[in-house]
Parts: structure tokens; C-alpha cells; sequence
């Protein structure tokens, strides 16, 4: 407030007789039309016709080639009276699932919510489910978690579900999507984006956070900005999870009796019947879902005039998500506040100059036609590439701003007196200290608050300089600050401090802008803030976070050093029987997503005991120790060796490409183990029994694995020690 105060009052000190300049009238009236058009935006009452807008220029732009890389498996209505009941059997399913992995798609999604049963063939499906790691399936989130749908036990075991929640606009369309969601501190990924990620895996392109911005999604080059309440034209709007605005692609349709031809549709009948091409599944994503209008699962996207079905929605999605990544297909983005704001205020600026420039109202009316097309045409071809700029409120200030200024000058004279008034009046009650200079650097206007912080009454000030009341090296630093602004005509905010008239020494922030008047006089204002109080405030508060961040790295030391005594063994210093059983596990699902073998050693010393019993238990310690050190030595970077307890290790031979592998494994252990060790004189000798099992030869199981193993070891030292059996 102080600010503008400052501005209005320096062109009032050398122009209270002039009229009001032809650009300051322009401002004004741009400025009071794009506050007004902007207030109404923020309560939400342009948002429907803004999101109107929105829809026409999807309806008006291009259409786009067909998608070769989806294929739709509908259950239409054929398909549902030939199976004859909904929902479907599980034997139907598992059918499908299984004629559709033999033309080898690249990815299946299955939007049918199948959390229950349905017999008969639940036990195939289920093996059906296993043998597919392409396969997604769907689930229904929500916080209450008895209005949620949930997801196939089998598949979500397998981490092979998305979500296919959709959100909806207040008249009901669906114009942004949803991609990740997070649940009691659980992230859920969406369906459409799961499929999406598996089908650019084979591209090479796996999702990572962008360099730009951390919490943004980058798949290829392509950044998914986060939508946020306010984008565009909304206003408040439900931001939970990572929303993007969707840029549909818009189907190329021949048939105006079809809602959508972007994406191949076949039958499921069709596909049972074995009557589809090969070719139209193979490398592609597979999504099967409803179109059958018994089932009223139909929604509504920007540019279409028909309800669409739900699984050619989440086909919309996939193909945004894939095209961007793979085509740089551009993205529906936003301009930031400010230059919304910016863009706005031009437009009902370029109103008022055009009103204010031709005067005539028919060529007013002409020229508002022209401008308000050609900002039709910005809009049109902007989003065109990808940018969804304010047309609605440009349109409204434009045309506002353009009729306002033929009201606004007749008032002019009066309300430059009103403000004089005004002005003088308003100045003493800001709070903050403010002075006006001119360029001689003498003080033309002050308000009480700045004489009550130097000490001086006003009457001595005016017209004097800072150097008939500040010591000379704090009157020095003002006036170059003042130079500068002078000199540069830019606003400068600097730190000073000064002695005021009882001596006492105050720091100060001042911002310092310059100002001309109609007249072409220049004016310095500053506005004072005393910032004393905080500068010893900020002192104080640094002292305790340099406290605060020693005590921090203290606490991180001890738990690093916690987080190693939790997962490694005092004595040998491998990992622990509970860092194992975590490895094994995750290994076990890498090599599962890898297509690779996965070897598991049970290690167990010959002769041990005696060693302990007849040499004490500080040499049988450090013969422990010897022993783990060579088992570390005989594996590669990528296997872990652990100690569970006494004389037992384990081995995971992570990714070996045949059994074999790990038969050398175990041969150079037994041989090396097998070495004399000599301990403070004494030559000790022991062997080694070792257990093998390979997944997923054995089994798929980790516990399952680890069972097998030991009592392979076990079979081991019952023929003869110093040995290795599988499984």
C-alpha cells in the first residue's frame, strides 16, 4: 500500500495542475477490469465457460492417425449372451487370457474387477494369472475403504494391479487423469500408467524424476507437470495424487455412429473363437474391457458429443502417456499465475488503448471484433502446441476495458483532486517511514512516522539533505545508494543503518524506486522498514541452527551405526540371517522380472565343534572369521554370503545363467575352506557341507528354498562331509 501511495503522491508534488497523462489513464482502467475479471475467476464463476472453451478447441482441432499400438478386446453384447451370465466365469477369462499370450502382446490389461471368485475355473485362472507377468489388472481405490473395489488377490500378490479411478469435472467430463495415488503413505500406480511403463520398457524408457523438477514424472524427454488446484481455469479443484491434464487425443472416425476409431476393437467372441488376426495382437497392449451399454460403463471426454466406454477412456490414457514419451506428442500445460496474470492484464490494456486511440464507436466495435478473433486464432494454434492459455478472461477484460475507458475521463480532473486530498490525508497513516527526494537529494515530502524515527520534527527536514543531520559516512552511503537508483532508473532494496537525533543506532531496509511525473521531473521514494529487532533475531536463530545441525549429523552417525549392528553379524562382520532372508526376497523377485536362475547355498563347517571344544572359543571365533573372509573372497560383487548363526552360512548366487555355475561355485568354497588355517600356532583344519537349491528349479518360494537347501546340506554330510548335493 505504502508503495503505491509513494507513487501517486511524487507525480502529485510537480503536476497537481496538469491533467492526468494519456498512459496513466490507460493503466488504471486495464488495471481496475483485469482485478475485477480475476476476482471473478478466482470464485470459480468463469470455470464452466472457460472448460467450455476448452472442449470446442479439442472438438475444432485435427484429427489424429490411428493408434497401432492398442488393441481393444470388447465384451460386447454378443460376447455377454454367448458367455450368458455377468459376471463372467473364471474358465471365460482364463480362456482369453491364454488365446491372447499366444499371439505374444507386449502388454494385457484387464479392466474387470475380479476380487471374488466366480466358478467355475477360479484354479485356472489363478495358474492363468501366474504364468503372465504382462498381464495388469484393476482395483478401485478410496480413503474409506469400504467404498473401494479390491484387486485380484493373485495379481496384487504379484504387484500386477493399477488403479482405474477417474476424476470428473463439475459437469461431469473427464479431462485430467490420474496417475499416481497415494493411501495411508502407500503409493498406488494407475492402471493406464502401469500398462504405458511396460510397453516403454521394451522401448528402453523407464520412469524417473526430472531434472527440473524432482516430484515431476520424465518418461523419455517428456515431463509430466503435476497438476495443481488452480491450473488453468480451475479453481480450487480436488489435487489429490499426481493428476496431469490430459491432452486427448482426438479419434479419426469415419463412422459418425462410432464414438471412437482411434484404437482396433475386436470381439471377445472373436478371440475365443480364434477369428483375429495375429498380428493385431502381437507386440501391442491388450486392454479388455466393456463397451456393452448393459453394463453403463460410459463417460464423457472433451471432444466427444457421445459417451464414450471406460476401457477406450483408459486407452486414451495409455496412448497419451506413450506417445509423449516416444513422439515428444506435446502435453496440455498452463502459463504460472503471473503470467496468466500478465497476459490478462495486456489484453485489457490493448482494450483500453484501442478505445481510447479511435473514439469512433463503430470502428471501436469493428476493431474489438478483429482483436477478439485474433486472440481466438492465439488460442487455437497455442494449443495446438500443447498450451491452454486464458481466453475466456482475456476475452472479458478486453472487451470490459474497451467500453470502460470511454466512461473514465470525464471524471478525470475530479478525481485528480480527489486524490490530492486523499493522498495527503492517508500518508501520516501508514505505518511505515517514507520519503520522496528530489534529484538534488533533498527531502520534498516525508510522513511522521519517518520524523518520529530519525527524531526531527518535519518543518527542519524539508528541503534539507542527509548530511545536515547523519554523521558523514552513514549520509555517504545514502547518497550512493540514491546515485544508483538515479543512475540506473531501477528499484534497489539495500541494508543501512543510521544514527538518529538522541544517538541511538538503528538497521534499516529500504526500498528505493524511481518516478516521473507528467512533467518529466524524477523522483526518489524510499520505504522504510526498521529491521533492528529482526537482525538480532536472525543472529540468535542462526547460533541455534548451527546447533541444531551438529546435533543432527550426531544422530545420523548413531543411526548408520545402528542401521549396520541391525543387519550385519558382530563376529565377521557378513550380513545377518535378517539382511538374508530381505536379500533372498528381493533377489527372488529381480530374478522372477528377469527371466534369470537364482542360486542358494546352505554352508555348514566339518569339524567345527572340535576345533571349539579342544582349542577354546577364542579360536574357534577367529577361525570363523578366516572362514568368512575366504567365503567372501570366492564370490562375485553381486552375490552376498551371511552368517545366520554358530557354523551355518548361506550363498545367493544372484542371475546365473545355468546350473552349472553353481556347482563351481560350491567346488571353489570346498577347496578353499579345506586349507590348513594356522591360529596362534595351532593348524586347524576343517571342511564344508553345502546344500544346494535353484529357483525356480526347486521352487518359487523363499522359505520353500531355503528348507530344500538345508536339508541338501544335511544329505551332504550324511555321504561323507566335504561335499556339496542339490536339491
Amino acid at each position: 500500500m505504502s508503495k503505491q501511495v509513494g507513487k501517486h503522491l511524487v507525480r502529485l508534488i510537480s503536476g497537481l495542475k496538469k491533467p492526468l497523462s494519456q498512459g496513466k489513464r490507460e493503466l488504471i482502467t486495464a488495471f481496475s477490469v483485469a482485478v475485477c475479471i480475476l476476482l471473478i475467476r478466482s470464485l470459480g464463476l468463469l470455470q464452466s465457460l472457460e472448460l467450455g472453451a476448452l472442449d470446442q478447441l479439442f472438438y475444432l482441432r485435427p484429427h489424429d492417425p490411428p493408434e497401432e499400438r492398442i488393441t481393444i478386446v470388447a465384451i460386447d453384447e454378443a460376447s455377454l449372451r454367448q458367455v450368458g451370465s455377468w459376471p463372467m466365469p473364471d474358465e471365460v477369462i482364463a480362456d482369453l487370457l491364454q488365446k491372447l499370450k499366444a499371439s505374444n502382446p507386449r502388454a494385457i490389461g484387464l479392466d474387470i474387477y475380479r476380487d471374488l471368485p466366480v466358478e467355475p475355473g477360479y484354479r485356472n485362472l489363478v495358474e492363468t494369472y501366474k504364468s503372465m507377468p504382462n498381464l495388469i489388472g484393476i482395483e478401485q481405490l478410496a480413503n474409506n475403504k469400504n467404498a473401494s473395489v479390491l484387486p485380484s488377490p493373485v495379481l496384487n500378490q504379484l504387484d500386477q494391479v493399477g488403479f482405474n479411478n477417474v476424476l470428473y469435472d463439475p459437469d461431469g467430463k473427464i479431462r485430467r487423469s490420474l496417475l499416481y495415488w497415494h493411501i495411508d503413505n502407500q503409493a498406488h500406480e494407475s492402471f493406464a500408467l502401469k500398462l504405458a511403463l511396460l510397453y516403454l520398457k521394451s522401448e528402453g524408457i523407464t520412469p524417473k524424476t526430472a531434472a527440473s523438477n524432482s516430484e515431476y514424472l520424465q518418461l523419455g524427454k517428456a515431463v509430466f507437470t503435476r497438476f495443481q488446484a488452480n491450473d488453468g481455469a480451475y479453481v480450487r479443484a480436488d489435487a489429490k495424487g499426481y493428476q496431469i491434464l490430459s491432452n486427448f487425443p482426438k479419434p479419426l472416425c469415419a463412422d459418425a455412429s462410432k464414438s471412437s476409431c482411434s484404437y482396433r476393437q475386436v470381439s471377445m467372441r472373436d478371440v475365443i473363437a480364434g477369428r483375429v488376426d495375429k498380428s493385431w495382437i502381437r507386440d501391442r497392449i491388450v486392454l479388455i474391457g466393456s463397451n456393452a451399454p448393459s453394463l453403463q460403463d460410459f463417460v464423457f471426454v472433451p471432444h466427444s458429443r457421445k459417451p464414450i466406454a471406460g476401457i477406450e477412456l483408459q486407452a486414451y490414457f495409455i496412448h497419451e502417456l506413450i506417445a509423449t514419451a516416444l513422439q515428444e506428442r506435446p502435453l496440455l500445460q498452463v502459463w504460472s499465475n503471473l503470467w496468466e496474470y500478465l497476459w490478462i492484464f495486456a489484453w485489457s490494456y490493448l482494450g483500453a488503448v484501442t478505445a481510447w486511440r479511435i473514439r469512433h464507436p463503430i470502428k471501436i466495435s469493428i476493431s474489438i471484433l478483429l482483436f477478439c478473433l485474433l486472440l481466438a486464432l492465439y488460442a487455437y494454434f497455442a494449443f495446438l502446441y500443447g498450451w491452454w492459455v486464458p481466453f475466456i478472461p482475456s476475452l472479458l477484460t478486453f472487451t470490459s476495458a474497451a467500453i470502460g475507458i470511454t466512461c473514465y475521463f470525464a471524471y478525470m480532473q475530479e478525481e485528480l483532486k480527489r486524490s490530492k486530498e486523499f493522498l495527503y490525508q492517508v500518508i501520516n497513516t501508514i505505518p511505515d517511514p517514507i520519503f520522496v527526494k528530489n534529484e538534488q537529494h533533498q527531502w520534498i515530502v516525508l510522513n511522521e512516522a519517518y520524523c518520529e524515527l530519525i527524531g526531527y520534527p518535519n518543518h527542519l527536514l524539508i528541503e534539507k539533505s542527509d548530511y545536515d543531520f547523519f554523521p558523514k559516512h552513514e549520509a555517504d552511503v545514502f547518497r550512493r545508494r540514491d546515485e544508483m537508483v538515479f543512475q540506473t532508473k531501477q528499484p534497489q532494496e539495500s541494508e543501512e543503518q543510521f544514527t538518529d537525533a538522541y544517538g541511538s543506532t538503528h538497521l534499516i531496509a529500504t526500498k528505493r524506486s524511481l518516478h516521473k511525473d507528467a512533467a518529466g521531473n524524477f523522483f526518489l521514494v524510499g520505504v522504510i522498514r526498521d529491521i533492528t529487532e529482526r537482525k538480532l533475531m536472525e543472529e540468535k536463530l542462526k547460533r541455534k541452527a548451527a546447533q541444531l545441525y551438529r546435533s543432527n549429523n550426531e544422530l545420523k552417525r548413531k543411526e548408520d551405526h545402528l542401521r549396520y549392528l541391525a543387519y550385519h553379524d558382530p563376529l565377521t562382520g557378513l550380513s545377518n540371517r535378517k539382511f538374508f532372508n530381505e536379500k533372498l526376497h528381493e533377489s527372488l523377485a529381480w530374478a522372477q522380472s528377469n527371466n534369470l536362475l537364482l542360486g542358494l547355498l546352505f554352508i555348514d563347517l566339518d569339524g567345527f565343534k572340535k576345533v571349539n571344544d579342544t582349542l577354546g572359543h577364542e579360536i574357534g571365533d577367529r577361525l570363523l572369521v578366516t572362514v568368512s573372509q575366504r567365503l567372501s573372497n570366492c564370490l562375485r560383487g553381486s552375490d552376498t554370503v551371511s552368517r545366520l548363526g554358530g557354523d551355518e552360512f548361506t550363498v545367493i548366487l544372484r542371475a546365473i545363467p545355468q546350473v552349472q555355475v553353481a556347482s563351481k561355485v560350491a567346488e571353489k568354497i570346498l577347496s578353499t575352506i579345506k586349507e590348513p588355517i594356522v591360529l596362534d600356532g595351532y593348524t586347524t583344519n576343517v571342511s564344508a557341507s553345502i546344500g544346494i537349491s535353484i529357483y525356480p528349479i526347486n521352487s518359487y518360494d523363499s522359505e520353500t528354498l531355503i528348507k530344500q537347501a538345508d536339508n541338501a546340506m544335511y544329505r551332504a554330510k550324511h555321504l561323507g562331509k566335504n561335499r556339496y548335493e542339490f536339491a
